[in-house]
């Protein structure tokens, strides 16, 4: 983005929020923020009167970005029904009202004081203490997500067949992949007994989680929620990719063990490992077709990215992950 479209964008976020607290605002010190394939974000302050500046995030939707169920406006009410459950979250300021006063459809959240980068999380010496502790913080967090009350969510939460899904994805790239292939029918095959349906955040995961030296402060990045079996969000953490070469299965913290005490914790529900495993193999061939997808977006010209195209390379390693979990 040019200068001038930076001015712009600061002059159409001032208009914004003067508008929401009904009061002059001033914004300064906008830029992107990196990271986030299917939006942008970017971090700025706001001050309103002569109150202190508040620093505040923005996440835009760009073209050939993932679009679920209500869109971004009821993307941020589910974030602030989360924060009614005691889950840690940003809080939201603003939601897109489908005016297009952002250009695009986008969330407003107040700025977390905190780390998200997996390779400092995983070896900076100042998170030694927390980290043997975050295994079972996100079972925690986990446990309290699949409390929400499904029936006070607004808009449509998509809760269809994942591997009818995913087959169809791969059959549309007309790509020979036979270890998904492969795993499809594995999953098939073994597909565990559904449990009740609860809101599934469907993206949590190390990297989208703001820690501090507390511990796990925030869950980001609810673009991806939907209804459906809980143990996907359990499934999801333990994927080798969010792992960033450490060898701990739960998201690269702890064993599996710490996080589903900490799901016990905060439920009373015991989960099977074995459920986990199957979970844990359908998101890692859904992490290996997304990548396939990502890189078509480059590709067909929807969204140019290096990072996308990056992302791409990455299929062959969730085919070989797949592969050591279903052997």
């Amino acid at each position: 983005m040019g200068v001038e479209e930076s001015i712009q964008l600061e002059a159409q976020l001032a208009e914004l929020l003067g508008d929401r607290w009904s009061a002059s605002v001033r914004v300064s010190g906008l830029h992107r923020l990196s990271g986030g394939a299917s939006r942008e974000t970017w971090a700025f302050e706001a001050v309103s009167g002569n109150e202190p500046a508040q620093p505040l995030v923005l996440q835009r939707e760009r073209p050939g970005g993932v679009r679920t169920g209500g869109g971004m406006a009821a993307e941020g009410d589910l974030v602030r029904l989360a924060a009614a459950n005691g889950v840690p979250v940003a809080e939201v300021i603003a939601t897109d009202r489908g005016g297009g006063e952002l250009g695009a459809p986008f969330v407003i959240s107040r700025r977390v004081a905190g780390e998200t980068i997996p390779r400092k999380l995983m070896r900076d010496v100042e998170f030694d203490g927390v980290r043997p502790l975050l295994a079972r913080q996100a079972g925690r967090a986990l446990g309290l997500i699949h409390q929400i009350p499904v029936a006070s969510v607004s808009g449509s939460l998509d809760d269809g067949d994942q591997i009818e899904q995913f087959r169809g994805l791969l059959d549309v790239l007309g790509e020979p992949h036979p270890a998904f292939e492969l795993g499809l029918r594995w999953l098939d095959h073994r597909r565990p007994p559904r449990r009740a349906t609860t809101i599934v955040h469907g993206d949590f995961r190390t990297g989208n989680l703001v820690v501090d030296d507390t511990g796990l402060v925030a869950v980001l990045d609810w673009e991806l929620a939907h209804v459906g079996d809980p143990t996907e969000d359990l499934g999801w953490f333990c994927v080798r990719a969010w792992r960033f070469g450490s060898p701990e299965r739960a998201g690269g913290f702890g064993p599996l063990s710490e996080l589903l005490a900490g799901y016990s914790e905060a439920t009373g529900v015991s989960v099977d490992p074995d459920d986990v495993r199957w979970w844990e193999a359908m998101g890692t061939l859904k992490w290996g077709v997304m990548c396939i997808i990502q890189a078509s977006t480059h590709l067909n010209g929807a969204s140019r990215s290096v990072e996308l195209a990056a992302i791409g390379r990455r299929a062959a390693e969730n085919e070989w992950d797949l592969l050591e979990l279903i052997r």
